[in-house]
């Protein structure tokens, strides 16, 4: 920035206090000025719709607040209220407009605004070389966010965060719950429970590797499964007659005292978007009350779901 523009920015400018809890600006208005905060600490943040805040940022002494908004002309997306005691710089000051001030002088104005791009356009590539830079730390905290720590399958919140929008036409839903798996942890406890999980998870991710693509992920309880992009009803159907297979040959658990051998078996339940459903949130239910109902009903088999009245 220039020498004069820097004198009329400073020219223009005017303080401002707040005491802890004052409201710096809400959502919803337009940006039409920005601060820089010399003193106390100013937090951001959403609030939900249960009434309960999220906080999104919290600045410090020397930070500029609220300029990538006031360069684009947009409106606040968050709140901003004083942590403590602050005290900031604010451009243009409280009696100003930069309507005001683009009248007053045109060329001085449109090149603070264009710094104010630059400004913020330098920061944004700040931003993406920080992260290119730290990667691997994003992708571990990607990790952390959606992997099941019992098992290393992915969450179900996966599947509407980021697998829905990768769908391609069509994919398969392929869900697995083990057969008598209480009879298992009540007869060996828990950690044969866990250890029986964790051992049908290496089996998912396995089938995923062979095959090169599909996301091994943990449903609910010990409901799993694992979904497919670009994959038919026909090879839906030999990833599930697969699955199975190596379901009933894990080794089975010893028997020990008064329990007998436990053997493994699974229920699978199958279906294909968008030809066993258009929606797939519909789909994705139904499928798993159908591998529920036939887990109660027989267990240790393989059906395809369609919500469009041709189970099969």
């Amino acid at each position: 920035m220039q020498k004069n523009e820097l004198d009329f920015v400073i020219s223009h400018s005017g303080t401002i206090s707040l005491v802890k809890k004052e409201v710096l600006f809400s959502a919803g208005e337009k940006a039409a000025r920005f601060y820089i905060l010399t003193s106390g600490e100013i937090r951001v943040f959403k609030k939900n719709d249960d009434g309960s805040e999220q906080e999104m940022a919290r600045f410090t002494s020397g930070d500029t607040i609220g300029d990538f908004d006031f360069a684009r002309g947009a409106e606040y997306d968050a709140f901003a209220e004083a942590a403590v005691d602050s005290q900031l710089i604010v451009f243009p000051a409280l009696n100003l407009t930069m309507d005001t001030l683009s009248a007053k002088e045109p060329r001085t104005a449109c090149s603070i605004m264009r710094n104010a791009i630059v400004m913020m356009t330098g920061r944004i590539k700040s931003t993406n070389r920080l992260i290119l830079d730290n990667m691997s730390w994003v992708q571990d905290l990607h990790r952390k966010v959606y992997e099941d720590a019992g098992t290393g399958l992915w969450k179900q919140t996966l599947i509407t965060d980021e697998i829905i929008g990768a769908l391609k036409d069509p994919s398969a839903l392929i869900m697995l719950k083990p057969d008598r798996f209480k009879i298992l942890v009540d007869s060996r406890g828990h950690s044969a429970g866990d250890e029986a999980m964790i051992r049908i998870a290496l089996i998912l991710k396995n089938i995923c590797r062979q095959i090169g693509a599909g996301w091994p992920l943990r449903f609910k309880s010990n409901e799993t499964g694992i979904i497919f992009s670009s994959c038919d009803a026909s090879a839906a159907e030999k990833i599930a007659n697969q699955l199975a297979e190596e379901i009933n040959a894990m080794e089975p658990v010893a028997a020990h005292e008064d329990n007998p051998a436990f053997d493994f078996s699974a229920t699978i339940s199958w279906c294909i978007w968008p030809l066993d459903g258009d929606e797939w949130e519909s789909l994705f239910q139904g499928n798993y009350a159908n591998l529920l109902d036939t887990w109660k009903a027989t267990g240790n088999t393989i059906v395809h779901y369609s919500n469009r009245n041709d189970k099969t």
